[in-house]
């Protein structure tokens, strides 16, 4: 196996089930928790040195993913925020704009009913006037339609009162008998001076059920959403009209959860997000359980169950990004600006190496988690995970040091390859090692044959063939093309690249150590209830 994978030291996952009660290595342990520590200092440093706002979108970003929120709790929270004083506009605003997007016609709808309302969008706009009005048909088929359509019925249902009032281009009107047999004719009309006559003279079209009418699919608010936000949020808030409220609440009950979040709570204070997340707490409750540790949306409920009140709130932003965000705090820790932070991480992390070297490690950690706080514990376990997922992002780099790593902690694998399984002892059934046994055999076989068909081939297109049908155990396809495995870890059910596979396996180390955590100490679950 070392002639294969070399001898290189692999990083320990501290997979396996460990003695709690060991009681030597406290040095050890008290470096470890120290080096920890500095870690997760410098990571913080790192976080706020350009402001919050990017740690707050993380949490943001994290909570969205919770799948537990019943359609009616979900409801309550974002109302609750709707009507907290003092009054969230720009929340509101924000919402507003994901349902006219969403459900036009159901605001389209309220519009209608308020009409009326729209005569000064209209006035002192020509731009808009023609974009809503001048849609007129050409006798070929196509019909009136918006504002043209409400325009001319309106116009011929009230023509003694309002005919009058139309504008047209060319050197005499039309009367109401000759556009009645020739529709077309409205395409003469001057769409900008007949409405500026209507707005002036004829204010019952704006109340008419004709231009009602024409509102109802909510088209018109994408000519200037900004405006009816704001009209919306004034219905809303200084004349409290039902129709809107019960639009929203329906709304707020069948919108998913993870789309809410993404719009709407980028859009707040840290305030109010602290206000969503206790709004939140009340909703969620984590009951305690091994499986629900390998679900990382069930690790964030805890530490927001943990973490939720507002004297713990930088310890959460800390906690969601080192657990939920590995990806963006490496590459914040490999930006060229963070040289002198990036050197820090390259050093604690070396010395954390060099430290944690044997199985009594992980046991040494747990013990300490149960004399500190659960937000504490947590922190440090958090930490270590991403101390994981840095080594094997840094260390693991091709398909030989992912099988070394594999075999080193107990990960049984399989390449997902359709021509080769990989796996060390008793990885695999034994018809599974039969198979590969016949496999092997018939590719001594071919490369017997292909040895023949050397000395015939000059020009080196053997190459290829070997390649495509001889990379032993796949290995050289894996190392051109990166490969993917099928991992114990999730019963062989992802495909995982090596992209990916720091992040999977240092959650998976996470996942892990909180089981083992909760599991054998009784005195930290009865804690964290």
């Amino acid at each position: 196996m070392h002639g294969v994978y070399g001898e290189k030291k692999m990083v320990p996952l501290f997979l396996s089930e460990t003695n709690l009660d060991d009681k030597g290595h406290n040095e050890a342990s008290h470096q470890i928790i120290a080096l920890l520590s500095k870690l997760g200092s410098v990571i913080w440093s790192l976080m706020v040195s350009g402001g919050r706002s990017e740690a707050r979108l993380w949490l943001c970003n994290a909570v969205s993913s919770i799948t537990s929120i019943s359609p009616h709790h979900k409801r309550d929270i974002f109302m609750k925020m709707l009507t907290s004083k003092p009054t969230k506009k720009g929340f509101a605003s924000q919402l507003l704009q994901l349902v006219f997007e969403k459900r036009p016609r159901k605001t389209g709808s309220i519009l209608a009913k308020k009409s009326y309302l729209l005569e000064k969008f209209f006035q002192g706009n020509p731009k808009r006037i023609m974009q809503w009005f001048s849609n007129f048909g050409d006798g070929g088929g196509l019909e009136h339609k918006k504002g043209a359509k409400a325009l001319s019925q309106f116009a011929f249902v009230n023509r003694d009162i309002c005919w009058e009032e139309l504008e047209w281009k060319g050197k005499h009107g039309q009367s109401p008998a000759m556009v009645a047999t020739k529709p077309h004719y409205f395409l003469d009309l001057d769409v900008q001076r007949t409405v500026e006559n209507f707005l002036e003279n004829v204010p019952d079209f704006w109340s008419s059920i004709e231009f009602a009418e024409s509102l109802k699919d909510g088209e018109i608010l994408f000519m200037d959403t900004w405006f009816f936000v704001e009209l919306f949020v004034d219905l809303m808030y200084k004349e409290d009209l039902n129709d809107i409220w019960d639009v929203i609440s329906e709304f707020l009950k069948e919108e998913p959860f993870s789309s809410l979040c993404h719009h709407l709570l980028i859009s707040l204070e840290e305030s109010e997000v602290r206000i969503f997340l206790e709004l939140l707490l009340r909703y969620i409750n984590p009951r305690i359980e091994h499986k629900d540790f390998g679900n990382p949306f069930y690790v964030l409920e805890f530490i927001l169950c943990k973490c939720g009140d507002p004297e713990s709130f930088d310890m959460l932003l800390l906690l969601s990004a080192i657990i939920n965000q590995k990806r963006q705090l490496l590459r914040l820790v490999n930006d060229e600006e963070c040289q002198d932070e990036n050197e820090q991480v390259k050093d604690i992390v070396s010395q954390m190496a060099k430290t944690s070297t044997n199985a009594h490690t992980l046991a040494l950690i747990l013990k300490e988690c149960t004399k500190v706080k659960p937000e504490e514990a947590i922190k440090l376990l958090g930490l270590y995970s991403w101390v994981i997922y840095y080594r094997l992002s840094k260390e693991c780099q091709t398909p030989g040091s992912w099988e070394a790593l594999f075999v080193t902690n107990g990960i049984r694998f399989r390449t997902s390859d359709k021509y080769s399984m990989l796996h060390h002892e008793g990885s695999l059934d034994e018809s599974d090692s039969e198979a590969d046994n016949q496999a092997s055999n018939r590719r001594r076989k071919k490369r017997k044959r292909r040895k023949k068909r050397r000395d015939f081939d000059h020009d080196g297109s053997y190459d290829n063939v070997l390649l495509d049908f001889d990379a032993s155990d796949s290995r050289l396809g894996l190392q051109s093309g990166g490969g993917s495995w099928l991992l114990s870890t999730d019963d062989f059910s992802a495909s995982w690249t090596n992209v990916d596979l720091p992040e999977h396996l240092s959650n998976y180390c996470l996942s892990t150590w909180m089981k083992q955590l909760v599991s054998k100490w009784s005195i930290v679950a009865n804690a964290w209830h």
